[in-house]
Formats: C-alpha cells, sequence, structure tokens
C-alpha cells in the first residue's frame, strides 16, 4: 500500500511537471494562407526585380518562463510568382536561387523579448540560402493589433548580399543587395481548441 501510494505521488508530481512544462512553452504555428515572403533586387542600380513566394510555413516557439520567442521560418523557393515568366525561370536557375539543388530558403531567429511582437524592433537570426548560412538582422515593424500575428501580420524586413551566398554573375548590371521581407500570421490556438 506504501509503495502504490509512493508511486501515484510520483505520477501525479510528474504530470504536473508535465503540465507546467507545457505552460511554459508554447509553440505557434504560421497560418500558410495569410503569410509570404518577397524579395527584390536592383538592376542597373534604378529598375527592382521583385518577386513573392507564396509557400511559406514555420513556428514561433514561446518561452512564457523567460519572455522570450524564436521564429523558424521555412520559405519553398520553387514556388515564386514574379511578373514575368522569363524572370521566374531566371530566379530558379543556378544563376540566382538555384532551386533544383536547394529548393528551401531556411530562417531560424535568435531568441528575442515576445513585446517586439508588438513594439517592433530588430530580429537577428541565421539565414540558409542555396545551402549557406549566414548572420541576417530583420527589422520588424510595431503592430496595430492587440494580439500581433494573430489578428494582423507581423511584417519584417532585411537585406543579403548575394555574393555571400555563392551569386556571383551579373555584377555590372545587377545589384549585389537583395532586399528581403516577411509578412507572417499564425493561427489562433485558443480558437482552434474552442472549434474542436
Amino acid at each position: 500500500m506504501i509503495v502504490a501510494n509512493c508511486l501515484f505521488g510520483l505520477f501525479s508530481l510528474t504530470a504536473m511537471a508535465a503540465s507546467e512544462a507545457s505552460a511554459a512553452e508554447e509553440i505557434l504555428k504560421f497560418d500558410r494562407a495569410h503569410s509570404s515572403a518577397a524579395f527584390s533586387v536592383k538592376v542597373l542600380w534604378m529598375f527592382a526585380v521583385e518577386g513573392h513566394f507564396g509557400n511559406v510555413s514555420g513556428t514561433v516557439s514561446i518561452d512564457h518562463v523567460h519572455g522570450q520567442a524564436t521564429v523558424d521560418a521555412r520559405i519553398n523557393a520553387t514556388e515564386v510568382t514574379m511578373r514575368r515568366d522569363g524572370a521566374i525561370d531566371w530566379v530558379k536557375s543556378a544563376e540566382f536561387f538555384d532551386v533544383e539543388h536547394f529548393p528551401e530558403i531556411h530562417f531560424r531567429s535568435d531568441p528575442f523579448p515576445i513585446a517586439r511582437l508588438h513594439d517592433g524592433g530588430t530580429l537577428p537570426g541565421a539565414l540558409t540560402l542555396r545551402g549557406v548560412t549566414r548572420a541576417i538582422v530583420f527589422d520588424m515593424q510595431p503592430s496595430n493589433c492587440p494580439r500581433a500575428a494573430i489578428d494582423c501580420p507581423v511584417e519584417a524586413a532585411g537585406s543579403v548580399r548575394r555574393s555571400e551566398f555563392g551569386m556571383q554573375t551579373r555584377r555590372a548590371t545587377l545589384s549585389d543587395k537583395v532586399e528581403l521581407s516577411f509578412s507572417i500570421r499564425m493561427t489562433d490556438n485558443q480558437r482552434g481548441a474552442d472549434e474542436s
């Protein structure tokens, strides 16, 4: 009987610890229907060539104990849209994103204060493009809604150098600087629980 009581107590403590750990960390998934990414690069330093990625997935892990969040975003580079079909073939080619060998672009942020999702600020992390990983800092815009990234998107923008990711061609006519931007919304876990 004593052993049974001890085992029951141990089970209860383990269950409580697991419940507290679950409450301490929350993982929100990207709302893929309302999340996107874009890029822009200038030709002859005057005309911008722009493209959009509609297939963006990922998560935001929220550590409620330490008041921090981490973003993990993945872009399907094979699903890019542009104004001209010829330009799509070019940016997919080995000269630019090389989607045949590197179909995914990956960004993982460093931990940052949760409040920054609403207030805006820097979003440092690592970007993997064409198999090369480099440090990058995005700038998040302040959100204009109570629940940032759920009721309204979180917007972030930054830039990289093509040459740092192995893109060396057309340096006389194409800017080395590429602007990147994200517009991210997350699924509402509470709404999903209410609907289930």
